[in-house]
């Protein structure tokens, strides 16, 4: 189990990370969502004691991490799979992680099959690694100590449709196996067909937490118009609370009230999504559009 209690991390008047709190269950993967700088890796580092808190606290497995007997042994932690010496083969990389976990060698051969990585592989050096090989080093070196708790910030980065697919299976199933994960990643689908819970912060704060099907459920209706700027004014008028995100209009309301809208103002509506078929993209936009850096699409 992962309990995050109000845990905060300022630099200087910045502040990285505000208040947050939420658990991870064993035998449930929680996706950790939000857009680049809301805080996830820093809250990530925070949780593994790689970074120190302002204030509040994180414990896995009921320690603070750095209270935790060789905690590689029973957490495992990827935050950034390019952390590897270049130098080395993926399988020295792993033997050496043995050592220091104090493992079997025959462990090494083990994860090495596990995530998918040949003998012709593990045996180059790894600046000659691709990404998504790269990835797959990363997550071996998380399970070499066959722990109990993932740890995970974009695990799916560079891995191609297959490898994805993949990585999707391996996570649940050591989730079905009563393990507990904690995966951040901006690959929304994913997330959505694989996490169990979601956490999604914006500017350090948390911003909506709990069952990913009852966030989905209470998504309202997103819609698209060939004017969303004067359908989320009509909305306003009317007192139906309205977000313009980059993935449509996305108001509190049912579908019905958004279609008498549009006509009432006059608005062509070319798409129409209840909240039962809300996908996380459309929730997620809409949850984070203060802090998208983008902007509207031009």
């Amino acid at each position: 189990m992962i309990t995050v209690e109000n845990l905060t991390k300022r630099y200087g008047r910045f502040t990285a990370v505000d208040d947050i709190s939420f658990t991870v269950r064993p035998g449930s993967v929680v996706g950790f969502l939000g857009p680049n700088g809301a805080g996830k890796s820093t809250a990530m580092r925070m949780m593994t004691g790689l970074t120190p808190p302002t204030s509040g606290g994180a414990t896995i497995l009921g320690q603070t991490y750095r209270s935790i007997p060789n905690p590689g042994s029973r957490v495992g932690v990827m935050l950034d799979a390019a952390a590897q010496h270049p130098g080395r083969t993926g399988r020295e990389v792993l033997r050496l992680t043995g050592i220091q976990l104090g493992v079997p060698r025959s462990r090494v051969e083990e994860v090495l099959h596990l995530v998918g990585l040949t003998d012709d592989e593990a045996s180059r050096r790894v600046r000659n690694y691709s990404l998504g090989m790269r990835q797959r080093l990363g997550l071996a070196s998380a399970l070499m100590g066959d722990p109990e708790v993932l740890i995970l910030d974009e695990p799916a980065n560079g891995l191609d449709p297959q490898g994805i697919h993949w990585m999707r299976g391996l996570l649940r199933g050591f989730a079905d196996r009563g393990g507990t994960v904690l995966l951040s990643s901006h690959l929304l689908h994913e997330v959505q067909v694989i996490a169990d819970e979601l956490v999604i912060i914006g500017r350090g704060r948390l911003v909506a937490q709990g069952a990913k099907e009852d966030l989905l459920a209470r998504g309202g209706v997103t819609a698209r118009s060939l004017d969303d700027r004067a359908l989320v004014a009509a909305a306003g008028a009317s007192g139906v609370t309205a977000t313009e995100t980059a993935g449509g209009v996305v108001l509190d309301t049912d579908a019905a009230t958004v279609g008498r809208l549009a006509l009432e103002a006059g608005v062509v509506l070319t798409h129409l999504t209840s909240g039962e078929t809300a996908g996380l993209e459309e929730i997620y936009l809409a949850l984070t559009s203060a802090d998208d850096r983008e902007g509207a699409a031009a």
